[in-house]
């Protein structure tokens, strides 16, 4: 085992009351994590001596050596199903998809084989499986999907998909302890964006999985969404308040397996209006089970259809035009708000 070196200057952020961006976040995370638990590896590729595609390991295989940094061949299934056997040995292992679309080549393995493991009597499988997911950074239909869905019919899995750097790092730290497995999805719009930085405690936090979060209060209109989502609704919410006196609340999801429905049904009990907006595409999107579940549990308090904002059912385009039409938008939230508040 590899003597841990004292932290890169890069990683030394949050110890000295600097602000962090969303990548930042995780990177800290993942490295106190493999500091706390010898027991927890990466696995991936490039994420050793090149410190991953968006330089998220950068210096760890210096610190941790290649036993617990370890880069991969090019084949998902295969280093998935590595990394699921190390953690009934008792690992906790991380594994990176470089670009989050490409998990669809471990699909087999983790529905098949990791999801049912503990149904099947061989144990959890403590382990993540984490990347970059999400557009508008202008990277085509092999680089900007949002599969998310694709796994959200599965038992046996959690979803975890965070929108701020202190989520991110208390959502990935509490991923790794978990006992089950967890995909982990980052949305790159959000990897780097200076408006999203903050100041993360010193002390060791996590934040836990299974429970949304009250983004922004509101009174008028509940709007329920996750990642990238939350801050284009946020920025819809201040115009609708501004220019038509509507108060909006907004839930950021966080973990959308298991989901909070808890949260979601005490806030529509307060606004009387639901909006569900998500990046991923509408046809299969979570909008249509949170919409069921208010349905069947507070369609009582409902003074309005629910209302869903989704991306178009195609694949992600490449032309920024075309992307931009494709991705839901401010206004696209701030139409849907104001036929909403009209009932």
């Amino acid at each position: 085992m590899a003597t841990v070196l004292e932290k890169p200057e890069h990683l030394r952020l949050t110890e000295q009351g600097k602000p962090v961006t969303l990548l930042e976040a995780i990177r800290e995370g993942l490295w106190e994590e493999m500091e706390r638990d010898p027991s927890v590896f990466l696995m991936g590729e490039d994420i050793g001596a090149y410190g991953g595609a968006f330089k998220m390991t950068d210096g760890f295989l210096d610190a941790f050596g290649g036993l617990r940094v370890v880069d991969t061949p090019i084949s998902e299934i295969g280093f998935t199903g590595a990394a699921a056997g190390a953690a009934h040995m008792g690992m906790r292992p991380v594994c990176e998809m470089q670009f989050i679309d490409f998990i669809s080549c471990a699909y087999d393995m983790i529905t098949n084989y990791i999801a049912t493991s503990r149904y099947r009597g061989s144990g959890g499988v403590p382990m993540v499986i984490r990347g970059p997911s999400g557009g508008g950074v202008r990277g085509g239909p092999f680089h900007s999907q949002n599969p998310e869905m694709a796994f959200f019919h599965t038992p046996g899995l959690k979803i975890v998909y965070p929108s701020t750097p202190y989520d991110a790092k208390g959502l990935i730290k509490a991923a790794i302890r978990d006992n089950d497995p967890v995909l982990f999805f980052e949305h790159k719009w959000l990897y780097r964006r200076p408006q999203l930085r903050e100041v993360l405690p010193n002390e060791d936090y996590i934040v836990p999985l299974g429970k949304a979060r009250t983004h922004r209060e509101g009174r008028d209109i509940t709007i329920v969404t996750y990642a990238a989502m939350v801050h284009k609704c946020a920025e819809a919410a201040e115009i609708l308040e501004k220019e038509d006196g509507l108060s909006v609340e907004i839930i950021d999801l966080r973990t959308l397996l298991p989901l909070d429905e808890d949260a979601i049904i005490e806030s529509v009990k307060k606004t009387s209006r639901l909006l569900i907006v998500h990046e991923d595409t509408r046809t299969g999107g979570i909008a249509g089970e949170i919409a069921m579940r208010i349905n069947e549990k507070a369609w009582e308090w409902l003074d309005a259809p629910p209302l869903r904002v989704a991306a178009a059912d195609a694949p992600v385009p490449y032309s920024p035009p075309l992307e931009d039409y494709f991705l839901p938008q401010v206004d696209d939230v701030i139409k849907a708000a104001r036929h909403l508040a009209k009932y």
